[in-house]
């Protein structure tokens, strides 16, 4: 297992250099300084609103909803989260440009509200079914079976 460790990072490294190679030798200095400049942004905003919004929802979820239901919220809210990344900057470019370029003549905030409905049903359909499986007696493993042990 080692070996494949060290073949793995050997290839890891190796494609970020290559990938550095081709923004250096193909990108002009000007996209690289947006693209940096583009980074730090993100970074900022994930480490200083992003994380604490987070660990802050996180705390208050433990303190306020019960493990088994929490584990479902969490669920949806990561869900929602991941496709609300997506779908924020489609709904802001929205009608930006011409009638050819159709990706975005679409009404993404219908469809993200769409969506995150749909994910919020149907994970509250399988915290219901998982509350009466909870709650229904199991069957006896041997049940018609009689014990030939004295």
């Amino acid at each position: 297992m080692k070996a494949w460790r060290i073949i793995l990072a050997v290839a890891g490294i190796g494609l970020g250099l290559f990938g550095v190679f081709r923004l250096v030798t193909e990108i002009g200095v000007h996209s690289l300084l947006a693209l940096a400049l583009w980074m730090l942004a993100a970074l900022a905003i994930h480490d200083g609103i992003l994380s604490p919004a987070v660990i802050a929802v996180g705390g208050t979820l433990r303190r306020l909803v019960p493990d088994r239901a929490r584990r479902y919220l969490q669920i949806v809210l990561i869900m929602s989260g991941l496709i609300t990344v997506i779908a924020v900057p489609m709904i802001f470019l929205r009608d930006s440009q011409p009638p050819v370029k159709a990706l975005l003549l679409r009404n993404y905030g219908a469809n993200l509200s769409l969506l995150i409905v749909v994910i919020a049903v149907v994970t509250l359909i399988l915290y219901a079914v998982r509350v009466a499986r909870d709650r229904s007696p199991e069957a006896p493993h041997s049940a018609g079976m009689v014990s030939t042990r004295k």
